[in-house]
């Protein structure tokens, strides 16, 4: 029995999805953690392109359970699009799939307020999806949320809507002279959404555990990265939840005892989409080229993902935070024809305000670890090691052998730099384009 948690380590958009997929094959059990529809995973089998947003990625296996958890956040409506569109591709769900009643319900007026609320930052835009996340998690904390077990009491939540529809409305009406909502028409439309997905609620912290006290092997996937975790991100550029591996345990109601693996999930390079500080971003032809060639455009937006080199600062701060086993390398593939490869091994840091030694001293402070004011973040320079690149074609090579040896050198001194094994790397979309060295399952 094995019960392993797959984390992105930087700004998402990692490419967990093809592991999850991958790592599923071992897995009996696909639960997800945290994050709402804001997310996408994408996963290519057989060349034809599947994007998920809520349900864990184990769908697509025949044979696997899922779980969506306590601590992800559910548009109903979207919800029950995306179960439509994989029935409509022949992707069976039934009993396969479990929805967590302790779930929190995104409804339409968080869904407007998110947007109205980024649109009032002006150009201090966070880069949210407007998709209803944040204040769906802000009702949660405020203790006024709907939960899915909710929608399976119509009176309780005929009366909870009321009252909230009020201050709601309030606000709506006051603040940004929008039209308010009636609650009839809210009400019917959840109650909709209720008959269709009651057969799929459940008790999910009782499911999962009982699922690994019987000796299944549990899978644990969230969505977006650490560098966006709420408490451990780039704050206030963040999401709302806990993206790292310690969302598991409050995701899902998992005791830290039962986690056996964590694996972190890294590009070759870095990204990052919306708003934010990003120190080793390429703004020239390189970066282009790199955003082309990656395919670097969200899965659930299509925004252009921001492009640049890799960040070993970040990074050791996301394997501090998350204890990683092992790494899995993505999208090796999308530097192939880059002559030079730079890794950024440090910050150095003006300080305008002389807080500091180094500044009273006329010189600039050097950060090895990570910053934790999102200012000073955005004001530091990187310091660079040059690395020769391979000019080599590597899509698709399943051995590591048969990697270049400027590619294994790559591979090798990120993981000595960052004293993590990578024991997977990902050498192209397609679900079987990937190198294996070590299965964390086995």
């Amino acid at each position: 029995m094995s019960n392993i948690v797959v984390v992105g380590v930087q700004w998402g958009d990692e490419g967990k999805g093809k592991i999850v997929d991958l790592l599923t094959e071992s897995a009996d059990v696909v639960a997800r953690y945290q994050g709402g529809h804001n997310a996408g995973h994408t996963v290519m089998i057989r060349n034809e392109k599947f994007i998920l947003h809520v349900i864990p990625s184990g769908i697509l296996h025949k044979g696997k359970t899922c779980i969506i958890g306590n601590g992800v956040v559910i548009d109903p409506k979207s919800l029950i699009e995306e179960i439509e569109g994989l029935k409509s591709r022949k992707i069976a769900i039934g009993k396969n799939l479990y929805i967590s009643g302790r779930a929190h319900v995104i409804m339409p007026y968080h869904t407007m307020l998110d947007g109205k609320n980024e649109q009032a930052k002006g150009n201090k835009k966070i880069g949210t999806t407007g998709r209803g996340i944040g204040p769906a998690y802000v009702d949660k904390m405020s203790r006024v949320g709907f939960r899915m077990i909710d929608l399976l009491d119509s009176r309780g939540f005929k009366e909870k809507l009321k009252a909230n529809l009020s201050d709601v409305n309030f606000l709506l009406e006051k603040k940004y002279h929008n039209t308010r909502l009636r609650p009839e028409r809210v009400y019917s439309e959840y109650m909709r959404y209720a008959d269709y997905l009651s057969p799929f609620i459940t008790d999910a912290v009782v499911l999962v555990n009982n699922l690994i006290d019987k000796g299944k092997d549990v899978l644990f996937e969230g969505a977006q990265g650490t560098l966006l975790d709420i408490d451990h991100g780039t704050y206030p550029y963040v999401t709302s939840s806990s993206a790292s591996a310690g969302g598991v345990c409050t995701g899902l109601g998992v005791s830290p005892k039962k986690i056996d693996g964590i694996v972190g999930v890294m590009k070759a390079y870095t990204t990052r989409v919306g708003g934010g500080p990003f120190p080793t971003e390429l703004t020239d032809k390189l970066g282009e080229d790199i955003r082309l060639k990656g395919g670097e455009y969200g899965a659930t937006t299509g925004r252009p993902r921001r492009c640049g080199w890799l960040d070993f600062v970040s990074l050791k701060h996301a394997i501090r935070i998350n204890g990683f086993t092992s790494i899995a390398l993505t999208k090796l593939d999308v530097l192939d024809e880059v002559d030079k490869l730079k890794v950024c091994t440090a910050y150095t840091y003006e300080d305008p305000y002389k807080r500091c030694e180094c500044s009273k001293k006329g010189v600039a402070c050097k950060f090895t670890d990570m910053p934790q004011d999102a200012n000073v973040l955005e004001a530091c320079k990187p310091v660079y090691k040059e690395l020769p690149g391979w000019k080599t074609n590597t899509q698709g090579v399943k051995k590591l052998k048969d990697l270049p040896k400027q590619a294994r050198a790559y591979i090798d001194y990120i993981s000595e730099s960052l004293n993590v094994n990578i024991d997977i790397i990902s050498t192209g979309q397609r679900r079987d384009e990937v190198v294996v060295l070590k299965n964390p399952f086995k």
